[in-house]
């Protein structure tokens, strides 16, 4: 075992109150594309084509932007959790867990079984639909069928408002109850460990910084450089999985 993995290993032992915040890279190990890599949804659209004053203003960019909500859906409806994921699952189990603050909208961290409760996720979900209008959920299966049968772009049954994904867009509000939630967290927990994030996203990647204002320690491992490296007690560019899994002992 490296000297890396030694120290995180005694970091996380040592803790108490552990804040996880987990951004694209975990996913990709989970078989799903970065937006921004190659392959991913940003080689293929436009995003300048999905700001959310677009969507509501017009219905053939909302038609567009159903076509490229369901080709990521298609690509994360059947992921299944990695090895980290079932790594910070194994945190919680210890009693350690604070909470996880994820970036990804892919579901997984309900999967891999930790508690509904203790898991924000602060750009939404890609698994559940909303009007904007009178605020009637769905189930994105149900919209998909619809989409799938033909329609391009779904409306409300009840009052026939704009559906979207629970996914924060380009220039939509972030939910300030979440936020506040993950900043809440970042001033409790003694020690945050970033999963996979470049921390270039703003206002998430203030949640880490919050964590290390307020005295946690932090490990950050991201296959690379982000602007807090300066502040982390342990820096790894190594597999997520692979380095967390080894870290944590699961």
């Amino acid at each position: 075992m490296d000297n890396l993995i030694t120290k995180g290993a005694q970091i996380i032992k040592e803790a108490k109150k552990i804040l996880i915040f987990s951004g694209a890279g975990m996913s990709t190990e989970s078989g799903i594309p970065d937006f921004r890599s190659p392959g991913g949804v940003w080689s293929k659209y436009d995003p300048s084509d999905f700001y959310f004053d677009k969507i509501i203003a017009s219905e053939k960019a909302r038609e567009k932007y159903w076509e490229m909500s369901t080709e990521f859906y298609d690509t994360i409806k059947d992921a299944v959790p990695n090895r980290a994921h079932l790594a910070i699952r194994a945190i919680e189990e210890s009693g350690k867990l604070l909470a996880i603050v994820t970036q990804n909208i892919d579901n997984l961290h309900h999967k891999a079984g930790n508690s509904p409760e203790r898991i924000i996720e602060i750009h939404g979900t890609a698994f559940s639909v909303s009007c904007l209008s009178c605020g009637k959920k769905y189930d994105r299966d149900d919209i998909q069928e619809r989409l799938n049968s033909g329609v391009k772009v779904p409306y409300c049954d009840d009052c026939a408002g704009i559906l979207k994904p629970d996914t924060i867009s380009f220039g939509q509000a972030m939910p300030e109850d979440k936020m506040a939630d993950a900043l809440m967290y970042a001033r409790e927990c003694d020690l945050c460990i970033v999963l996979g994030s470049s921390l270039v996203v703003y206002p998430a990647a203030s949640v880490p910084v919050h964590a290390v204002q307020n005295g946690a320690r932090l490990i950050i491992i991201n296959r690379d450089e982000t602007p807090l490296d300066a502040e982390a007690d342990l820096v790894s560019h190594d597999s997520v999985s692979k380095a967390l899994v080894q870290m944590v002992g699961a």
